[in-house]
C-alpha cells in the first residue's frame, strides 16, 4: 500500500469521470481540430507544453480569438495525464461568469487540446500589484466574484485546490475568472474527503498540509490568503523555505495589521480557522455564511453575479489580440506547434471521451458581440508578422505638426485602410502615460481608439483612428445654421466623455477645440472623439502606482489631490472657452489673431466677458448661466463635469431654440481662440523650491539663524 504522504498517482487523484460528449455536440456545430485555428502568439510554456493565442479561421465562430492550451501526451505522467483529463471534464461541466469557459477540446495522436476564453487583461493579482493600489473596496470587489465562482464549483463538488494569483485571471471589462483546474478534486461531497498534497505552499490549508485529509472548506482558507495578501502585500504564512512555511501554516499566530478595518480583521480571523469545520464557509449554510459577513455588507450578490456592478479596475488593453499583460518572454517567441511525439499504447484508452464541443458555442454571443468582431477584423490584421512601422504602413502627408511630434496620414498596406499616425521623439518626450491612457479608456465610444503602437528606438508610432470630419470648431462654423440646441448637444456629448475620464482619475490637461475632432463627415455627435492625450495625466499615488477612483485621499498627498482637482476644473474651463464660443460666434477673451498674449492673459485673469449684445440678446438665461459656472475664474467654484452634465440648459435640451446663431469670420473665431491657448501655454512655470542652503541670501549671511522675539 502507497504511502498517503506521497504522490500515489490515479488512487490519489481518484477516478476520473467520463463525460459522454455527445451531449455536448450541437447540431450544426462541428468538432474541432488543429487546423482550424491560427497561432498568434505564445502566451506560456511549459514541460507539460504551451499555451497559445489562437484565431479560429474556420466554422461560424471563423475569426474569434481563443487562448489553446497543448498538451503533450509522451511527456505527461499518468498522475498528470489524468490532471489533463479532469481538467477537461471539470470545464465541460462548468458554465459561470467568473470561472473561465471551455469552448473546444480535442486530441491528435501525440497531444491533448483545450480552447478556452483568451482573458486579454492577464492574470488579476500580479498585474494590479504592480499598476494599482488596492483598497478595501478593491478587494471586496474581487472576493465577492471568486466567492460566488468557488460556491459554484463546490456546487458541483468539486474542491478547486488551487486558488493563488497566478490562476485569477481578469477579462477586459475588470471581472475575474478562474483558470487551470488540473489539480482540481472532483465527485467530492461533503463526507468526503481528499488526501492529496497538491497545491501552492503559501496558499494551502493546514489540512492539506498535514496531509490528514481535506473537504471542500480547503478553498476557503487559500481564499483568505488571497485576501491578506491583497490587503497587505504580503502572504500571512511564509518562511525561508518550504519546510519553515508549512510549519507556520500548522502553528503560527498570525499577525493582523492593525491598519485594517475591523470588518476585514474579523472575516480573516474566521477564515484562518485552523479546524475546518470551524472555518467560515464550512458550514451547513456554505457560501452564504461568508455573504452574510459585514464585510460584505454592501454587496448587491444578484447584481454582481449579473456582472452589474462595475470593477475598480479597467485593465489597459488595445486590440483584441493584444498581449501586453503576458510575460514577453513568452510572447515574443514564434508559435509553433510541432507535431508530438507517439503517445505509450494505453494513452489511447486514458483519453477517451477527451474531445469536446461546447453545446451553446455562439448561441450566447450577443448582435453587439458579433459587431464587435466585425468592426475589429481590420484592427486584427495589422501587426501581422510585421517588426517595423513601415514594413505595415505607407507613410503620406502632413496632418499636424507639433513640437515633439508629428502626425501625418498612412494607409495599411494589406488592406489599403487609412489610418493617422502619431510619430513621437522619444528623446523629446515619455509617452508612455499617453500610450496607457488610450489602452485603457480608448474604448469610449468618444475618444480616438488607438490601433496599434510601433518603436523603432528612436520614435514611437502610434497608429489611430483617421479623424476625416475635421475639427469640431471648423465644422461649427462652417454650418449653415447652428442652434442653441445644437450647441446643448454637442457640449453634453463631450463633457459627459470628460466626466467619465475624471471619475477614472483622468485629466486631459489639454482640451482646446482643434483637439476635438470627427471621425466622419456624418455631423453626428457620437462621431465626436476626443484626441491628443499628450498632456493628460492619471491619477497616482506617491509610490507611482495607479489609483483607482475611490478611497485616494488615504494614498495621495493633498498637493496632488488638489493639483488633479486643479487639472480638472481646468478642463472645464476649456469646454467652457467653446461653449462661449458655440453661442457668441466668437471667442471670450481674444478678439483676433493679434491679441498679444499679455492682452489676453490679463483678460482672462479679470474674469470678464461679455454676455449681453450680439448673439446673447437672443440666447436663453440658462445658457448664460452654464457659461458662467463653467468660466468662473475660481476653479474651486466652477461647476463639475457632473454637475455641467446635471444643468437645466443640458437636461432641457428639447426646450432651446432653433434659430440660427450669427458667428464672425470663420478665420478670425479661429485665430483668436488659437491665440488664446498660445497665451495660456507660453505661460511661464511656477519657480521651483530649491534647497535653502542654495540661497544666495543664505550664502551671504553665513546662515546666521535669526530668533524670533517674544512677546
Amino acid at each position: 500500500m502507497l504511502n498517503r504522504g506521497q504522490s500515489s498517482s490515479l488512487e490519489d487523484e481518484g477516478i476520473v469521470k467520463e463525460i459522454d460528449i455527445s451531449n455536448h455536440v450541437k447540431e450544426g456545430f462541428e468538432k474541432a481540430d488543429p487546423s482550424q485555428f491560427e497561432l498568434l502568439k505564445v502566451l506560456g510554456q511549459g514541460s507539460y507544453g504551451k499555451v497559445f493565442l489562437v484565431k479560429k479561421i474556420k466554422g461560424s465562430d471563423a475569426g474569434q480569438l481563443y487562448a489553446m492550451k497543448v498538451l503533450k501526451k509522451a511527456t505527461l505522467k499518468v498522475r498528470d495525464r489524468v490532471r489533463s483529463k479532469m481538467e477537461r471534464d471539470i470545464l465541460a461541466e462548468v458554465n459561470h461568469p467568473f470561472i473561465v469557459k471551455l469552448h473546444y477540446a480535442f486530441q491528435t495522436e501525440g497531444k491533448l487540446y483545450l480552447i478556452l476564453d483568451f482573458l486579454r487583461g492577464g492574470d488579476l493579482f500580479t498585474r494590479l500589484s504592480k499598476e494599482v493600489m488596492f483598497t478595501e473596496e478593491d478587494v471586496k470587489f474581487y472576493l465577492a466574484e471568486l466567492a460566488l465562482a468557488l460556491d459554484h464549483l463546490h456546487g458541483l463538488g468539486i474542491i478547486y485546490r488551487d486558488l493563488k494569483p497566478e490562476n485569477v485571471l481578469l477579462d477586459e471589462d475588470g471581472h475575474i475568472k478562474i483558470t487551470d483546474f488540473g489539480l482540481s478534486k472532483e465527485a467530492v461531497d461533503q463526507d468526503k474527503r481528499a488526501y492529496s498534497f497538491c497545491g501552492t505552499i503559501e496558499y494551502m490549508a493546514p489540512e492539506v498540509v498535514n496531509r490528514r485529509g481535506h473537504a471542500q472548506s480547503a478553498d476557503w482558507w487559500s481564499f483568505g490568503v488571497l485576501m491578506f495578501e491583497m490587503l497587505t502585500g504580503s502572504l500571512p504564512f511564509q518562511g525561508k523555505d518550504r519546510k519553515e512555511t508549512m510549519a507556520l501554516i500548522l502553528k503560527a499566530k498570525l499577525g493582523m495589521p492593525q491598519f485594517l478595518s475591523p470588518e476585514a480583521q474579523s472575516l480573516l480571523r474566521a477564515l484562518f480557522k485552523r479546524n475546518p469545520s470551524n472555518r467560515l464557509g464550512a458550514g451547513p449554510d456554505g457560501v452564504e455564511e461568508i455573504k452574510r459577513h459585514h464585510f460584505f455588507g454592501t454587496i448587491d450578490w444578484n447584481k454582481l453575479y449579473r456582472k452589474e456592478i462595475k470593477p475598480p479596475f479597467k485593465p489597459a488593453v488595445g486590440r483584441p489580440e493584444d498581449t501586453f499583460h503576458f510575460d514577453p518572454e513568452f510572447t515574443s517567441r514564434t508559435p509553433t506547434d510541432s507535431p508530438g511525439l507517439p503517445p505509450s499504447a494505453n494513452t489511447h484508452q486514458l483519453f477517451r471521451g477527451f474531445s469536446f464541443v461546447a453545446t451553446n458555442l455562439g448561441q450566447d454571443q450577443s448582435q453587439s458581440e458579433s459587431r464587435k468582431l466585425i468592426e475589429h477584423s481590420i484592427v486584427q490584421q495589422l501587426h501581422g508578422n510585421s517588426i517595423h512601422f513601415t514594413d505595415g504602413y505607407e507613410l503620406n502627408e502632413d496632418i499636424g505638426v507639433g513640437s515633439y511630434s508629428v502626425c501625418k496620414r498612412c494607409v495599411h498596406k494589406a488592406t489599403s485602410v487609412e489610418y493617422a499616425v502619431k510619430i513621437i521623439d522619444k528623446s523629446k518626450r515619455d509617452p508612455s502615460e499617453e500610450i496607457q491612457i488610450l489602452l485603457r479608456y480608448g474604448q469610449h465610444p468618444n475618444i480616438i481608439t488607438l490601433k496599434d503602437v510601433y518603436d523603432d528606438g528612436k520614435y514611437l508610432y502610434l497608429v489611430m483612428e483617421l479623424m476625416r470630419g475635421g475639427e469640431l470648431l471648423d465644422r461649427i462654423l462652417k454650418q449653415k445654421c447652428f442652434s442653441e440646441r445644437e450647441a446643448s448637444a454637442v457640449l453634453y456629448t463631450i463633457t459627459k466623455t470628460v466626466e467619465y475620464l475624471h471619475s477614472q482619475g483622468v485629466v486631459h490637461r489639454d482640451l482646446k477645440p482643434s483637439n476635438i475632432l470627427y471621425v466622419d463627415d456624418s455631423g453626428n455627435s457620437d462621431s465626436i472623439r476626443i484626441c491628443d492625450f499628450g498632456f493628460a495625466k492619471q491619477l497616482r499615488a506617491e509610490n507611482g502606482l495607479l489609483m483607482t477612483p475611490c478611497y485616494t485621499a488615504n494614498f495621495v498627498a493633498p498637493e496632488v489631490l488638489k493639483r488633479q482637482g486643479y487639472d480638472a476644473a481646468c478642463d472645464i474651463w476649456s469646454l467652457g472657452i467653446l461653449l462661449y464660443t458655440m453661442l457668441a460666434g466668437f471667442t471670450p477673451f481674444a478678439n483676433g489673431p493679434d491679441d498679444t498674449p499679455e492682452e489676453i492673459l490679463a483678460r482672462i485673469g479679470s474674469g470678464k466677458y461679455a454676455l449681453t449684445g450680439g448673439n446673447w440678446d437672443t440666447v436663453s438665461d440658462a445658457a448664460k448661466d452654464m457659461v458662467s459656472k463653467m468660466l468662473h475664474v475660481d476653479p474651486h467654484q466652477r461647476h463639475t463635469a457632473m454637475q455641467v452634465l446635471r444643468h437645466p440648459w443640458i437636461v432641457n435640451r428639447e426646450f432651446l431654440s432653433q434659430s440660427q446663431l450669427n458667428r464672425q469670420d470663420a478665420q478670425l473665431v479661429k485665430g483668436a481662440m488659437a491665440a488664446t491657448y498660445f497665451a495660456l501655454n507660453r505661460t511661464p512655470q511656477a519657480p521651483r523650491l530649491e534647497p535653502v542652503l542654495a540661497s544666495n541670501l543664505a550664502q551671504r549671511r553665513g546662515m546666521k539663524r535669526l530668533t524670533s522675539t517674544r512677546l
